[in-house]
């Protein structure tokens, strides 16, 4: 390792409204953090950002606020957003005299040229030298180590916490792609919304994305599973707790994830031909930490008829693939999007 590589770093990110991961050259993954900032409502001071402000969503008292400066894959608040970038990349640095690093960025498929500017100058106020974007998917490909540059088809369907990506890629470029601002957020919302409407109980997204994890499912199980659940009678206005069942959260999920799968189709639908029958052949690739979602692999095989995989660590791969191009620049830069910035 040469000296100058001692002190700079490749970074491969990815910026996501529900977790943001940095992968550092040489290092491997040393962030892996929730997308939140904990915020002094009267000074508007940062207090806490990441895991330790993730634990007060919810729970924080009058004049802190836990905030997500993310919102469907995109910044809701460049402010934070830079200052939440900043902090996460103090932390990868080795030492105070580092030279500034290069970056490549995930972001979704359906970005607009105004998102795309956003994420490029809270990178470089954070202290990034060379910001270069990339559509998840693609960067997602490039993490499993799918060889996207070839003229064989490839299907992935990436969902986060914001966004459902989903891209057929071919000759290291997008073929088609459907983006709908659908995540695991909003099936932490629709599980709230349906516990107020049924039982009148209100809970916090972080049980509701708790349930999701425990008993939440996209298709019917073998054994059903059921939970119970802590909230606040919103008649009595006390506490109160329930049993649900698996059976009724999939029903609460039935909307965002026939959205999902609509998608899916959509894309299969606009798809050439020729790059069909390779998708024939090899199947859907899921990733993203909402491909977790119990049986969502196996609605997707019944309503498409195709092979359906769900890769391991599906949580990484957009940001180790980011890294990768970084590292690959000359193979990779015709993946993308438009030339960077630098300053």
């Amino acid at each position: 390792m040469n000296f100058s590589s001692f002190f700079s770093n490749n970074l491969g990110i990815d910026l996501g409204t529900a977790n943001t991961l940095i992968y550092v050259s040489n290092r491997g993954l040393l962030i892996d953090e929730p997308s939140v900032v904990a915020l002094d409502k009267n000074s508007k001071k940062v207090e806490k950002i990441g895991l330790e402000a993730k634990r007060m969503l919810g729970r924080t008292p009058g004049e802190i606020e836990a905030i997500r400066p993310m919102k469907d894959g995109v910044i809701a608040d460049f402010d934070l957003v830079e200052q939440m970038l900043k902090y996460f990349i103090k932390k990868v640095q080795r030492s105070p005299f580092f030279i500034r690093p290069r970056a490549v960025i995930g972001v979704p498929s359906g970005i607009t040229e105004v998102e795309k500017r956003a994420v490029k100058d809270s990178a470089e106020s954070a202290g990034v030298r060379e910001v270069y974007l990339v559509a998840e998917p693609m960067a997602s490909a490039i993490g499993m180590d799918i060889p996207v540059e070839e003229p064989s088809g490839n299907m992935v369907v990436d969902i986060g916490g914001g966004t459902a990506e989903i891209a057929v890629l071919a000759l290291s470029g997008m073929v088609c792609d459907m983006s709908v601002r659908i995540g695991g957020d909003e099936m932490d919302e629709a599980i709230v919304s349906y516990l107020k409407k049924t039982y009148n109980l209100l809970v916090g997204e972080s049980t509701a994305e708790l349930i999701k994890i425990e008993i939440g499912s996209a298709f019917p199980l073998e054994d059903e599973l059921e939970m119970e659940v802590k909230g606040r009678d919103l008649v009595a206005g006390i506490p109160k707790t329930l049993r649900i069942t698996s059976t009724e959260i999939r029903d609460a999920l039935n909307e965002p994830v026939s959205t999902i799968v609509e998608a899916v189709k959509q894309a299969l639908e606009q798809t050439p031909p020729e790059l069909s029958a390779d998708i024939l052949d090899k199947g859907i690739v899921m990733t993203g930490g909402g491909s977790q979602l119990r049986g969502l692999d196996e609605r997707l095989r019944q309503e498409t008829n195709l092979p359906v995989n769900v890769i391991d660590e599906p949580l990484t791969c957009v940001a180790r693939g980011a890294l990768k191009i970084i590292e690959n620049l000359e193979k990779y830069k015709t993946v993308l999007f438009e030339s960077r910035r630098s300053r």
